[in-house]
């Protein structure tokens, strides 16, 4: 009986050692699909962008016959650029839609708990503010780029196949369409495009976005907008300078790292040469990512003592 008695606590023990193991990352998980739950804007709003481009590209499919004749007698470059406007156009149309709702919902989610009193709740549970935190900036810095991604590849597919369906109802050729979109290698360099510039080089905004979320009691959007303006109009008075707006610029247009690493032109074109090296070796990047843990640590701070407001 002693044997059996001191022998079963060893047991558990060891069976429960892995699921500890395991459970480490579980927090930050949970956290990640609390968000998709509470914000379904973060998929509902670019698949309503969309399901509107799928609309449109109707209108786009009754003249293709046409068009297809009309730029048969074009070079390569022109034809590329006629055929592959709608789809550059819908790509553009998901990563903006994407990109506002980043925006939004960095602004909102550190407030909104706090606003409606949740925090309390949140802050009950065995999870900690640097969890949260981590979490709710993996949302745009991952999951909406990724959500974008994955809808644009459907979405380019669709339109595709459809163009080939009526293409080949009409007694044309799809070949002409299938080699001049290159579908799949202007896919790999949108995929480049969300890492090097949605991912890496907004980093900084997100940051800034969550701290503002994290510290302001109302309004976080002019607060986000407010200390930028002051900053400028001080510059302008005492400096005469506007460095600080070309830097803010230089941030949100991609920076020349940024668009110099796919040299061409946006949103992508399938014979790009892609530089990772040079974007990667950028002191903006690293500046950036520096400016970014700083204020993601700033916001976890934050919300550690915030209370509801």
């Amino acid at each position: 009986m002693n044997t059996q008695s001191n022998t079963l606590p060893e047991s558990f023990g060891s069976q429960g050692s892995a699921p500890a193991a395991l459970s480490a990352t579980r927090p930050f998980y949970w956290s990640v699909r609390r968000e998709l739950w509470e914000y379904r804007s973060i998929y509902l709003a670019p698949l309503a962008v969309a399901g509107v481009i799928l609309l449109g590209f109707v209108f786009v499919l009754i003249p293709l016959p046409q068009t297809m004749r009309a730029v048969s007698s074009l070079d390569a470059a022109h034809q590329r650029a006629a055929l592959a406007q709608p789809y550059d156009f819908a790509a553009g149309l998901i990563m903006g839609a994407a990109f506002l709702v980043s925006i939004f919902y960095s602004l909102d989610t550190l407030y909104g708990e706090r606003r409606d009193r949740s925090i309390w709740f949140w802050k009950s549970l065995p999870v900690s503010d640097l969890t949260t935190v981590l979490a709710k900036a993996s949302i745009p810095l991952l999951v909406l780029p990724m959500v974008a991604f994955v809808i644009t590849v459907v979405i380019q597919s669709i339109m595709l196949l459809l163009s080939s369906v009526v293409l080949l109802a009409s007694g044309l050729s799809v070949a002409t369409l299938w080699t001049q979109l290159e579908l799949y290698q202007t896919l790999l360099g949108l995929l480049y495009h969300l890492v090097t510039v949605h991912m890496l080089w907004y980093a900084p905004i997100y940051a800034w976005l969550l701290l503002v979320s994290a510290w302001a009691r109302r309004t976080p959007f002019l607060w986000a907008v407010l200390p930028p303006l002051a900053i400028d109009i001080f510059e302008k008075v005492a400096f005469h300078s506007s460095h600080f707006v070309a830097l803010l610029e230089y941030r949100f247009s991609g920076g020349s790292e940024a668009v110099a690493s796919m040299q061409g032109d946006f949103p992508i074109h399938p014979g790009m040469h892609l530089t990772p090296l040079n974007f990667l070796s950028s002191p903006g990047l690293w500046i950036g990512l520096v400016v970014f843990a700083a204020f993601l640590t700033a916001a976890v701070r934050l919300r550690r003592y915030q209370g509801p407001i």
